[in-house]
């Protein structure tokens, strides 16, 4: 550690930094305050979540969030897309830099998943254009259907009575109580009278 500590200034800095946020003679440090320092999860109560969800494994144990760390422990946890598989090498109970964080443990895990393969549901590549009427049923069936109530009543959204609705299909142009439908109605009564009075003898 010395020649290391002398051939890289910086790296001597960080051990020197992981050092200090350690905590006292005595004291332990539980795996959720200790993978959120080192940051695998963003926050501590993702940690949490993530132990309780059983996604935390300490040698291939799951633990709870105050499971105590100890040097040399195996930590596999499933953060967002990718496993994480570390080997305690420092006990930290202060959030640090990701300079800092690398030199708390030793880094078994896989290589992260190409990021075609982790792509998020419903977006789309620049320069696709609009989505086709098969792409919208994709991308609704991929999000989950929005549930009854999602966009109003039944009915809500439909035209007012008078404007064109369904059962305004045979009221007259010039509607119910103006002028030109009481003309409309006086011109059909006067015809209707016109060729009843030539029927007669």
């Amino acid at each position: 550690m010395a020649s290391e500590s002398a051939e890289d200034p910086g790296t001597a800095a960080a051990v020197a930094a992981a050092e200090a946020a350690g905590p006292s003679s005595g004291e332990s440090v539980r795996i959720d305050s200790w993978i959120w320092s080192v940051r695998l999860v963003k926050t501590r109560s993702l940690g949490a979540a993530a132990c309780k969800g059983g996604h935390v494994r300490v040698n291939g144990e799951r633990v709870k969030p105050s499971h105590s760390l100890r040097v040399g422990d195996e930590v596999r946890l499933r953060a967002e897309t990718r496993e994480r598989i570390v080997v305690v090498k420092r006990l930290i109970r202060k959030r640090v830099g990701a300079p800092v964080a690398v030199q708390c443990y030793i880094d078994n895990s896989p290589p992260p998943p190409p990021r075609d393969a982790v792509a998020p549901a419903g977006v789309r590549d620049r320069g696709t254009g609009r989505p086709t009427k098969r792409d919208r049923r994709e991308m609704e069936r991929l999000r989950g259907p929005a549930g009854p109530g999602a966009f109003g009543p039944p009915g809500a959204f439909g035209p007012p009575a008078g404007f064109g609705g369904p059962g305004d299909q045979d009221a007259p142009a010039g509607g119910t109580g103006g002028r030109g439908g009481r003309g409309a109605r006086r011109g059909r009564d006067s015809r209707g009278g016109a060729s009843g009075g030539a029927a007669r003898p």
